[in-house]
């Protein structure tokens, strides 16, 4: 067994964690349309970050994932940060980010997750990962978890007083619904939405407790592929969307499915009529990597005459980094005026700290 397996067993039996099968299992929000409002809700900001626990006894410091895995491997600085501090003991639930130059960059901490840790110590020297704190379990001789959210956000603000530095922040609250509806209005792709919280909610492991409003917005999208749903090709299993970039290269950006089965036999007789290659001239679906199958590369390239409008979350990469939600066709909107430039571009750090009163 690795160390950093020993240290996690450990952890589970940790007296500040729970001793049930939510032991490492954090708070969650359901999702929900609007913020509730009212007396008793507080706002922060959801980050478009790792979610991450960080727990400390004594000499023994570790990170662990929203699934329970162990993070400290893949962000050492983090880790040595928390170790330095005077503070001997505590639970903290946040957010690890990383900034760059351009806002909080998402593809940065996907590239941490990397077998060679010689690989990982390097990246954690030229692009060092924040930790953004939002909960407070734990710390010294309290252990706060059924203490009202009030409380514990009161622990930590103190603990962060003391504590906080350039890369040790506090994530930002208000209780004022109008204020959190502007985070959300002009967050840019820099956050994944809002988090709402009741005052006197205590800490549910495992549990959606919170409610959250998510960052979601539409773009226009040339259909330059699809795939069929099966072997037997009777229906379409998705769309492959692209963007055209600066020199006039139609690049893919990601997918739509939202389709039911009726929509996807239709979608058959619409598409096939328009199969041509290339497609995509610039960046094409289906590249080869160690989680790619014959099915998953195999696609039909289109002539560009189709738009549709879609809905997407978050981009990383200049794709979209989750499946989209078909909203509508666009016969009034001509191929080339789907540009790359309609994403929601992230805020970069200064815009982040005007906005929220936080650096990054």
């Amino acid at each position: 067994m690795s160390r950093q397996n020993r240290n996690l067993g450990r952890l589970v039996r940790s007296p500040i964690m729970a001793t049930e099968d939510k032991a490492m299992a954090p708070m969650e929000a359901r999702l929900t349309d609007s913020l509730p409002a009212g007396p008793g809700w507080a706002y922060e900001p959801k980050w478009d970050g790792f979610r991450c626990l960080a727990y400390r006894e004594g000499a023994e410091v570790a990170l662990i994932s929203k699934s329970g895995k162990p993070l400290a491997r893949y962000f050492p600085e983090v880790a040595a940060m928390l170790a330095a501090l005077d503070q001997q003991r505590f639970l903290l639930d946040g957010e690890l980010v990383i900034a760059t130059d351009d806002g909080l960059s998402f593809a940065a901490l996907q590239m941490r997750l990397h077998p060679a840790e010689s690989r990982v110590r390097k990246l954690a020297g030229e692009t060092p990962a924040m930790f953004m704190l939002f909960d407070c379990l734990a710390l010294g001789k309290q252990d706060l978890a059924a203490s009202p959210f009030a409380e514990r956000r009161a622990a930590l603000e103190a603990f962060h007083a003391e504590a906080g530095s350039d890369r040790l922040l506090l994530s930002p609250l208000t209780q004022n619904a109008t204020e959190a509806e502007g985070w959300l209005a002009r967050g840019g792709n820099a956050l994944d939405g809002v988090v709402a919280k009741r005052l006197d909610l205590p800490y549910r492991r495992g549990e959606r407790a919170m409610a959250k409003v998510k960052q979601h917005r539409s773009a226009d999208c040339v259909v330059g592929g699809f795939r069929y749903a099966g072997v037997s090709k009777k229906a379409v299993g998705s769309l492959l969307l692209g963007l055209y970039d600066e020199a006039g290269k139609l690049d893919h950006v990601g997918f739509t499915s939202s389709f039911d089965a009726e929509e996807k036999q239709a979608l058959k007789a619409k598409l096939e009529p328009l199969i041509e290659p290339p497609g995509f001239t610039g960046d094409a679906p289906g590249g080869q990597s160690r989680w790619s199958t014959e099915r998953s590369t195999a696609w039909q390239p289109l002539r560009p005459e189709l738009v549709v409008e879609i809905r997407y979350d978050q981009v990383t990469g200049c794709r979209f980094r989750h499946g989209t939600t078909f909203l509508r066709w666009r016969p009034d909107k001509t191929p080339v005026q789907c540009r790359m430039d309609q994403l929601a571009r992230e805020l970069k750090p200064a815009e982040l700290e005007e906005l929220l009163g936080v650096s990054g």
